[in-house]
């Protein structure tokens, strides 16, 4: 349950599809690209972060005029190969000094544009060689990979939306997630019934609703942006907040959560509310190991 096998990497605002051979002849970027359309269409999460590279290039623009930087290629061993190449204008945040290449930086950068069928750097070529090695780490190497992802995006009616409409792919494709505050995930939940007028079949007081609500509302009044983070991806499978969220109280032993339906069911047995906090937070800890552990 530890292993996590990512089709998107890199960091935040610069996210790329996966180089991995494996996920692209399983078409799982296929799959991947019918899961963003359907989720957009039906109120669902966003990925959010996605390159702009690879969004221009996804929706028909060419490799040759994407705006690509040094933050989209996520291979470190490359980023770090290619760096000492960056014609002066990014001399200022890369290079010091005359930015001449030591014999090692010259020697890792020959294999790696010898590699990509390209000549080995000079001091008259090193601009133009910068611009041919980055877009080819960042975008040559997941042409499969994009064109998996519009085809999925294309079985969907979403694909005629943004291709009709262009500005509406910001809000397909957002640029950062939403910071989670405690004032606005309060805002979000649908508490349970505590009038007199409830089911017959719940056998729960409305002084044990009110208990296990309060405890809620303080966990995520005190809850710390991670932990915010931790708890909705519990709740809900994803780490973007949904429209609107849901809490149960019921019979168990620890809180589950029903992500499907964006409902959190919360054990009616707790008393305390530290017993209720060290259960929670070992409950939602569990997202990053996966689900089920508890």
């Amino acid at each position: 349950n530890s292993i996590v096998t990512r089709l998107f990497e890199g960091e935040p605002s610069h996210w790329v599809p996966s180089a991995s051979l494996f996920l692209v002849e399983s078409d799982m970027f296929l799959v991947a690209g019918r899961m963003m359309g359907h989720s957009f269409l039906h109120g669902g999460p966003r990925l959010s972060g996605l390159s702009p590279a690879v969004i221009h290039v996804l929706f028909g623009g060419s490799p040759e005029t994407a705006t690509v930087t040094l933050e989209d290629c996520p291979d470190l061993d490359i980023r770090q190969t290619i760096s000492p190449v960056c014609p002066p204008i990014h001399k200022n945040r890369i290079l010091e000094g005359e930015s001449r290449l030591s014999d090692t930086q010259m020697e890792r950068v020959q294999s790696l544009a010898y590699s990509w069928d390209l000549p080995c750097p000079t001091e008259n070529n090193r601009k133009w060689l910068f611009e041919k090695l980055l877009p080819h780490a960042v975008l040559g190497r997941i042409a499969r990979q994009i064109k998996q992802l519009r085809r999925g995006l294309k079985e969907t009616p979403i694909w005629s939306l943004v291709t009709r409409r262009p500005d509406a792919l910001p809000l397909l494709f957002p640029r950062e997630e939403v910071s989670l505050c405690p004032q606005v995930v309060l805002q979000h939940i649908t508490w349970p019934e505590t009038d007199d007028g409830s089911d017959e079949d719940d056998d729960c007081s409305k002084e044990t609703k009110w208990r296990l609500s309060g405890y809620l509302k303080q966990f995520i009044a005190d809850a710390t942006p991670p932990e915010l983070k931790d708890m909705i991806k519990f709740w809900t499978g994803w780490e973007n907040l949904p429209a609107s969220l849901s809490v149960e109280i019921v019979h168990g032993n620890y809180p589950t959560a029903a992500t499907c339906y964006e409902t959190l069911r919360i054990p009616s047995r707790y008393r305390n509310y530290k017993s209720f906090t060290d259960d929670f937070l070992a409950c939602i800890s569990c997202t990053q190991t996966g689900f089920g552990l508890l």
